[in-house]
C-alpha cells in the first residue's frame, strides 16, 4: 500500500510560504488532498482485490429436456440426464479461469474502467505541482525566499511596534496590553490594527499633533544595526523586484492552466462515468475460446460501484476546486494586482511619505493582505524615508552625546564659538543643547532638518552649509529670521540651495559657493534678495556672465561684493553703477581685460579687488582719481606690462598690489603716491627701484622678492616705518650698513640671493628675531656672535 504521508511534500509547503497563500489557494490544498485520498484508496483497491470475475455464459438446452440448465461442451456432449446436478460444471481449472479474467479485464472493460484511479491520482498531482510550482521555480523562488525573510525580520523588529505606536500617539503601555492580548501568531500588535476605522486613525494623529508623546527607550545599539540594515535590503530588494513581473506572469499562467484542466476533467468524466458498470460481456476473443472452448462470458466488475461513487465525489470536489480557480482568475483580472498603493497605511499611520509599488513587489503585498493586512502595514515602515532618517536620528543621538559635542567646539577666524559636522549621517538633536554654540558649520550631510529646538540656540549668529540639502520647521524658519546674522552655502545643485534664506530679514552676509546662473534656463537662478534689509556684505562664487538683477535688489544696503568667477568672462557689469554704497568690490577671475568703467562710478570705493583677471594694460587708471576714498587697490596675477604714470593721482592709495605681473620698469610717478603703506611688487620682471622710494615716509610693507633687481637704492632705508622687506629671490650681492635705519624692521627676507655676508649693522634692528629673519644658514653665522645672540634671544 502507497502511504498518502509520500505525497505530504506536495500538499504543504515550508511554514514561512503560508503567508503568500490566499484563502482559495489554501482551501484548493485541502481539496487536492481530499482527491488524492480518492486517487490513491482506487489505486490500492485496485492492486489488492480482484479487478474482474468472470463466468462462461449458460447456452439453453432442447425443449425436452428443458428442465436441465447445466451448459453442455462443444466437445463432450453429455447424454446422461437421469441424475440431477448439483452444479455447473465447465471442465475449466482454476489457471484457465484466471485466464478469462485477465484477458476480459484487458479487452472487455471500458478503459475509463479500468484507470479511474490512475487519473485521479495523475490529475491531482499535476494540480498539486501546478500550485506550488511558483515557490520552487528558481527565477521566482529566489525573489519569494528573500520576500518572505524581509517581511519576518521586519514584522517583528522592534523599530517597527516603536515607529508605529509613536505615529499613532499610542503609548508603550498600551503596546504591551494590546501585545498581551495578540493571537499565538507572534505578533506584538492586534491583529484587528489594519482594521482600524479611518476616523479614528484620523484622531489619533489629531491627538499626535497636539499631545506631546513622552520619548520611548532608546533601541539598544544592536537593535539599531539591524534595523539600519533592514532599511538596506528593502531599498535594494524594491529596486530588483520592481523590474520585472515574473510572479504575477506564473501566478496567472498556472491559474489558467487548472481552470482549463478543470474544464477538460469535468467534460471526459461526466461523458465516461456510465461506462462504469457491474457487469461486462466479454465475447469475441479468439485466444480464449481457443483454450477453454467457450466463446461468450458474463463478467463482473468487483470496484465498479465503488468506483461510480468515488468519481461522483471526484467530480463534485473537483467542480468546487474549478469554480475556486475561476473566482481566482476573475481576482487576478479585475483587479489592477501589478499596482500597490499604501493609501491605507498613510491615512492610518500619519507616515504620509511610504511610497506606492508596482510590478512583482505589488503582487507580493497583495498576496500578503489576503492573509493579513497587519504584514504590509508593518512591512510598510521599512519602505519610509521619514521612518528611516528618524531611526537614523536616534541612533546619531545616541552616538553623539551633548558632551561628546561640546569637545568639538572652537574658535573659528570671526572670534566666534563653532561646531564643525563633517560627513555625519545626519543632525544630532543633541547640537540644540549647546546653548552656548554661535556659529553652526554642516559639511557633506544629507537630509539636515533642522527641528523648533534651535530656538534653545539664543546666541547662534552663522550657520554653514556645505553641500548639505537642509529643511527647516517653521518655527525653526522664525527663529533664523530674526537671530542669524551670517549665512555661509556651498551646493552643488538647486536642492543644495535653500528658499528660506531669502526671508533672512536680519542677515548681514551671506556667501555663496555653487552653479549659479543669471540665465534661468540655466543652472540655478539667484532670485530676489529685496526682504534682506540688512545685507552687508554678499560673496558669489560661481560662473556668472553678468551681474544678476537681485543684486541690484539690494544695492541701496550693501557695502561689499564678492565675485570669483571661475574663468568665465563676465561681460555685462552696467548694474555696478547703481551700488554707489559699496565700500568693497572683487572681481576675482572674471576674465577682464581692461578695468570696467562701471567701477568708476562706486564714489564711495574703499578697496577694489581685480585679481587672477587678463589685464594686460591699466590706463584707466587715470579715472580712479575720482574714487577719493580708494585706498586698496589689488591688480596682481594679471599680465600688466607697465604702470602708467596717472599712478600718481591716486593719492589716497595706502595699499598696492601689482605682484603677479610682468612689470620691467617702475616709474618714479608710483612713489608719489605717498600714503602707500603696503606696496607689493612680488613676482615680476623689474631689474631696478627707483631712489624716489624713500619719499614713502609710511611704507610699513614692501615685497619685491622674486625679481632681477640687482642692487637696491640708499633712499629705501629713509622709510623707516619699514615692518617687512622681502628681497628674496633676486641677484642682490650686498646689504647696505644702512639697513640699521630700519629700527622697526620684524621681518627681513634675503634668502636666494648671491650675499657673501650680512652687515653687523642687523644688531640696530632691534625688533628683528632669527624667526623673521629669512636667510641661509651659512649666511646667518658670517654675523658677530653677539648679534646672533641677539637675533636668537626671544
Amino acid at each position: 500500500m502507497i502511504p498518502v504521508m509520500e505525497f505530504r511534500q506536495f500538499s504543504e509547503q515550508q511554514t514561512a510560504f503560508r503567508v503568500l497563500k490566499p484563502w482559495w489557494d489554501v482551501f484548493t490544498d485541502y481539496l487536492s488532498v481530499m482527491m488524492l485520498m480518492i486517487g490513491v484508496f482506487g489505486c490500492t483497491l485496485q492492486v489488492m482485490h480482484d479487478k474482474i470475475i468472470c463466468l462462461p455464459q449458460r447456452i439453453s438446452l432442447p425443449s425436452d429436456n428443458s428442465s436441465e440448465v447445466g451448459l453442455k461442451s462443444p466437445l463432450h456432449l453429455q447424454s446422461n440426464t437421469s441424475t440431477v446436478p448439483t452444479g455447473l460444471k465447465t471442465n475449466l481449472d482454476l489457471q484457465q479461469y484466471s485466464f478469462i479474467n485477465q484477458m476480459c479485464y484487458e479487452n472487455a472493460l471500458h478503459w475509463y474502467a479500468k484507470y479511474f484511479p490512475y487519473l485521479v491520482l495523475m490529475h491531482t498531482l499535476v494540480f498539486m505541482v501546478c500550485s506550488n510550482f511558483w515557490f520552487k521555480f528558481p527565477g521566482s523562488s529566489s525573489k519569494i525566499e528573500h520576500f518572505i525573510s524581509m517581511l519576518g525580520k521586519c514584522f517583528d523588529s522592534p523599530w517597527t511596534t516603536r515607529a508605529l505606536s509613536e505615529v499613532s500617539g499610542e503609548n508603550p503601555e498600551e503596546q504591551d496590553h494590546k501585545k498581551g492580548t495578540a493571537s499565538r501568531s507572534n505578533i506584538p500588535m492586534s491583529p484587528g490594527e489594519g482594521s482600524l476605522e479611518k476616523t479614528q486613525s484620523l484622531r489619533s494623529i489629531a491627538e499626535k499633533i497636539v499631545v506631546d508623546q513622552p520619548s520611548a527607550s532608546v533601541l539598544d545599539k544592536k537593535e539599531g544595526e539591524q534595523a539600519k540594515a533592514l532599511f538596506e535590503k528593502v531599498k535594494k530588494f524594491r529596486l530588483h523586484v520592481e523590474e520585472g513581473d515574473i510572479l504575477y506572469l506564473m501566478y496567472v499562467c498556472q491559474t489558467v492552466f487548472k481552470v482549463f484542466k478543470f474544464l477538460v476533467i469535468i467534460a471526459y468524466n461526466s461523458a465516461l462515468v456510465n461506462n462504469v458498470n457491474n457487469t461486462v460481456r466479454c465475447n469475441g476473443i479468439e485466444e480464449i475460446q481457443n483454450m477453454t472452448g467457450y466463446k461468450v462470458f458474463e463478467c463482473n466488475h468487483t470496484m465498479a460501484h465503488l468506483f461510480s461513487k468515488l468519481s461522483c465525489c471526484y467530480l463534485f470536489l473537483v467542480s468546487v476546486y474549478g469554480l475556486t480557480s475561476l473566482y481566482t482568475s476573475y481576482w487576478l483580472f479585475y483587479r489592477s494586482l501589478k499596482e500597490y498603493s499604501f493609501e491605507y497605511v498613510r491615512q492610518e499611520t500619519g507616515i504620509s511619505d511610504i511610497p506606492d509599488v508596482k510590478n512583482d513587489f505589488a503582487f507580493m503585498l497583495h498576496m500578503i493582505d489576503q492573509y493579513d493586512p497587519l504584514y504590509s502595514k508593518r512591512f510598510a515602515v521599512f519602505l519610509s524615508e521619514v521612518s528611516e532618517n528618524k531611526l537614523k536620528q536616534l541612533s546619531l543621538n545616541h552616538e553623539w552625546t551633548a558632551e561628546k559635542l561640546r569637545q568639538r567646539l572652537q574658535t573659528n577666524s570671526n572670534n566666534k564659538l563653532e561646531l564643525q559636522l563633517f560627513m555625519f549621517s545626519g543632525l544630532p538633536d543633541t547640537v540644540f543643547e549647546l546653548t552656548e554654540l554661535q556659529s553652526l558649520k554642516l559639511e557633506l550631510i544629507n537630509n539636515v532638518t533642522i527641528p523648533a529646538s534651535i530656538s534653545q540656540l539664543q546666541d547662534l549668529q552663522e550657520l554653514s552649509l556645505y553641500q548639505c540639502s537642509l529643511k527647516l520647521h517653521t518655527t525653526a524658519t522664525s527663529f533664523l529670521k530674526e537671530n542669524l546674522k551670517v549665512l555661509r552655502v556651498k551646493f552643488d545643485d538647486n536642492r543644495e540651495l535653500p528658499n528660506w534664506m531669502y526671508g533672512l530679514r536680519n542677515l548681514e552676509e551671506l556667501y555663496l559657493t555653487g552653479s549659479l546662473s543669471s540665465d534661468a534656463s540655466k543652472n540655478i537662478v539667484l532670485e530676489s534678495l529685496r526682504e534682506m534689509k540688512c545685507l552687508k556684505i554678499l560673496s558669489l562664487k560661481s560662473s556668472l556672465t553678468k551681474i544678476p538683477q537681485s543684486i541690484v535688489d539690494v544695492s541701496s544696503h550693501l557695502q561689499q561684493l564678492y565675485l570669483h568667477n571661475d574663468g568665465t568672462k563676465l561681460v555685462m557689469l552696467n548694474n555696478l553703477k547703481k551700488m554707489t554704497n559699496l565700500i568693497e568690490l572683487e572681481l576675482v577671475r572674471c576674465d577682464l581685460e581692461r578695468i570696467p568703467h562701471a567701477v568708476f562710478s562706486l564714489t564711495s570705493l574703499q578697496k577694489l579687488d581685480l585679481k587672477e583677471n587678463n589685464l594686460r594694460s591699466i590706463e584707466e587708471i587715470v579715472s580712479f582719481q575720482h574714487l577719493r576714498k580708494l585706498t586698496c587697490l589689488k591688480l596682481w596675477y594679471n599680465s600688466i606690462m607697465y604702470i602708467p604714470e596717472h599712478i600718481k593721482k591716486l593719492g589716497s592709495l595706502e595699499h598696492l598690489y601689482f605682484s603677479h605681473n610682468k612689470i620691467e620698469i617702475l616709474p618714479s610717478h608710483l612713489f608719489l603716491c605717498n600714503k602707500l603703506r603696503y606696496l607689493d611688487l612680488s613676482n615680476n620682471d623689474i631689474r631696478f627701484i627707483p631712489p624716489e622710494i624713500g619719499v614713502l615716509q609710511s611704507l610699513q610693507y614692501l615685497s619685491v622678492s622674486c625679481n632681477k633687481i640687482e642692487n637696491l637704492p640708499d633712499e629705501l632705508f629713509f622709510c623707516k616705518k619699514l615692518k617687512t622687506l622681502k628681497l628674496g629671490k633676486n641677484s642682490l650681492s650686498k646689504l647696505s650698513p644702512k639697513i640699521s635705519y630700519l629700527a622697526l624692521l620684524t621681518y627681513l627676507e634675503l634668502k636666494g640671493n648671491h650675499f657673501e655676508f650680512l652687515p653687523q649693522e642687523l644688531a640696530f634692528c632691534r625688533a628683528l628675531k632669527r624667526s623673521g629673519l629669512i636667510v641661509e644658514e651659512t649666511l646667518f653665522e658670517t654675523l658677530p656672535s653677539d648679534v646672533r645672540d641677539q637675533m636668537k634671544a626671544e
